[in-house]
This record gives C-alpha cells, sequence and structure tokens, in this order.
C-alpha cells in the first residue's frame, strides 16, 4: 500500500509538500505540483482521511494553526515545524485561517473536533488570546507573537521583537537621507503585529525628529501582493514627495515595486524599499529586497523545543525572543 511518505519519497519533496498538493494548497511551485500529482495519478493514491481523523482521536497530534494564508514566512516555518516532528511520534495537522479571522475560536474547536496534544499558533492576536484562551486547556506555543504579558500556564511563546525590528527598519532609510517616508502595513486596528511594527516606526521618527502625518504616510492593506500594490499607489497619491517606504512584509514589498515600476518608477533609484521577514523571495528579487530578517529555522525549533517541554516533561511556559537582523539588499538608495 502507497503512502504519502512514499511518494514524498519518489517525488523528491517533504511530506508537508505533498500534504499541500492533496489539499489543493496554492503555495506549492507549479513544478512540485506536477510531479506530486503524476505520483498520485501512477498509483491512484487516495487519502485515508477516515484512518486519519481515528488516529487523530487517539491523539499524538499536534496542531499547526496558520493565521493568514499568503505569508511566506509562516510557510518556511511550518515546513520547518513539520521536518522536525516526521522524526517523532507525533502527526502534525496544519490548519490555515483567514488574517482577520480569530484564531482562538478555531482553535476551541479544533481541540473539541481533534483532540490534539498541543498547538502550536503561527500569527495571532493577543486580545483574542485574553478573551477566550481560558478555554483551551492543552500545551500552546505562540510563535512570532509574544504571549508573556498574558500570563495563560499553558501558552508560550517564541518571537521577534518587532518593535525594535520596525525602528530599525526606519532607522536604515533615515541613515540614508530619506525623510518622506511612506509605510505599508496591516490594518492598524485590527492586526497586533501592525501596531507594533508601527510603533516601532514612530519610536524612529520621534528620535530622529522627523515629522509624520499618518494620514499622508501610512496605507493600511491585507498581506497580500495585490493589498499591497493597491495601497502603495494610494501612497503615491497621497504623497508626491516620497522618496522610501517601508512594508510590513516582503510580500507587501514586493506588491509595492511592481506598483512602482508601472508608475514608471526605479527602485531603488526614484523610491527605495525596504521590506520586513527575510523570505527567500527578498534574497532572489531583483532588487534584492533591504528587509529585516527573521531567523525562521530558529523560531520553528524553539517552538517545538518548548512544546515538547511543556508537553512531556511539564515544565512551565517561557517566553523567548529571538534576534533579528538587517539584511541591506539593493532595494534602498542613497540620497
Amino acid at each position: 500500500m502507497v503512502t504519502i511518505k512514499d511518494i514524498a519519497k519518489e517525488s523528491g519533496y517533504s511530506v508537508s509538500t505533498v500534504s499541500r498538493v492533496l489539499n489543493n494548497r496554492r503555495d506549492v511551485s507549479p513544478v512540485a505540483k506536477q510531479r506530486i500529482e503524476e505520483i498520485v495519478a501512477k498509483y491512484n493514491f487516495v487519502p485515508n482521511n477516515n484512518a486519519k481523523s481515528l488516529k487523530q482521536t487517539v491523539s499524538e497530534t499536534i496542531v499547526i494553526l496558520v493565521k493568514g494564508t499568503a505569508n511566506m514566512l509562516f510557510a518556511d516555518i511550518v515546513e520547518e515545524i513539520q521536518r522536525m516532528l516526521e522524526k517523532t511520534k507525533y502527526t502534525s495537522v496544519v490548519a490555515y485561517i483567514d488574517e482577520t479571522d480569530n484564531e482562538v475560536q478555531q482553535a476551541i474547536q479544533i481541540c473539541w473536533e481533534r483532540k490534539p496534544l498541543g498547538l502550536l499558533f503561527l500569527g495571532g492576536n493577543p486580545e483574542n488570546f485574553k478573551q477566550q484562551f481560558a478555554d483551551v486547556e492543552v500545551p500552546s506555543v505562540l510563535v512570532t507573537n509574544s504571549g508573556e504579558s498574558l500570563g495563560f500556564e499553558n501558552l508560550a511563546s517564541v518571537c521577534t521583537d518587532d518593535i525594535a525590528a520596525a525602528e530599525c527598519a526606519i532607522d536604515y532609510l533615515i541613515e540614508n537621507g530619506h525623510q518622506e517616508i511612506g509605510i505599508i502595513g496591516g490594518s492598524l486596528e485590527k492586526s497586533h503585529t501592525s501596531r507594533m511594527r508601527h510603533e516601532g516606526c514612530m519610536k524612529s521618527f520621534e528620535k530622529n525628529n522627523l515629522h509624520y502625518e499618518e494620514d499622508k504616510a501610512y496605507a493600511s492593506a491585507r498581506f497580500s501582493f495585490e493589498g499591497a500594490y493597491q495601497a502603495m499607489n494610494e501612497l503615491l497619491d497621497k504623497n508626491k514627495k516620497l522618496t522610501a517606504v517601508f512594508a510590513m512584509s516582503d510580500v507587501m514589498a514586493v506588491g509595492a515595486i511592481r506598483a512602482l515600476k508601472d508608475r514608471s518608477l526605479c527602485v531603488p533609484e526614484d523610491i527605495s524599499v525596504i521590506g520586513f521577514d527575510g523570505v527567500a523571495l527578498a534574497e532572489y528579487y531583483n532588487p534584492k529586497l533591504a528587509t529585516i530578517k527573521q531567523q525562521y529555522k530558529q523560531l520553528a525549533n524553539r517552538s517545538v523545543k518548548i512544546l515538547f517541554n511543556l508537553l512531556e516533561l511539564g515544565m512551565p511556559a517561557v517566553h523567548e525572543v529571538i534576534p533579528f537582523e538587517l539584511a541591506k539588499g539593493e532595494s534602498v538608495h542613497k540620497i
């Protein structure tokens, strides 16, 4: 009987990549999708969902709850987490929700339906945790956001300091002579990550004595190529003097650059752009993106190890901050 691991071995791709193809996920390259689908057809493979569900009710399952469907950093972290879990007795299940959904409500439902041993939250709004996380009884780790102030005994966290990292990004633009700086990010009302990064931007403007007008300098968008494309056009229409843009994700940065090029503007000669995350796209994009590089392997590694400590050793929840790195790239020009 052919298994998903057999398909992974023959295709040359990981089990998690095969799983994403079988679940019709879009975050798989066309080449990988075609290769895996050829092997699936060759063996007439059909996933045994009944057996999978039965295994989950016995519960050696860890659920990875991912907030947002277009986050390349989260895709990298999920891949790394699954690679680690494949070497253990645990089965991983990935659940994707929209970036505006309530992740804690989803977790409560998942706990009721699947009865997992533990949860890994990729992205999250602390307000949602304050209101309802008490109903989640299993050991959990909040990844990329801090849960330290929440005070739950079964909730640990591993994150990057979003405030310091965004401050570093704006500092870098200012060091290169930019004073008319635009920002593209998520909703400041709904996105905790966007609020933290916005706070970091404000700290940099304040210490460098730069005036900031939010109506002219901030454009809200979904964390997507399309959203950032529209937001960049909005910024250009609002501020003709703009010389630089900080995008709160690399995906947003690429969407912004496409909008600039469609308006016959060159990056970085006319307008500089810096992103956030440090995904592979940033390294291979043209121009190579300046970005705040999160250490996704460390984020994944520490999250899994901390969850194991909670599950297997009964250790108390801990809260760790993983250092970030400024990657200067080629998309910021000194003026």
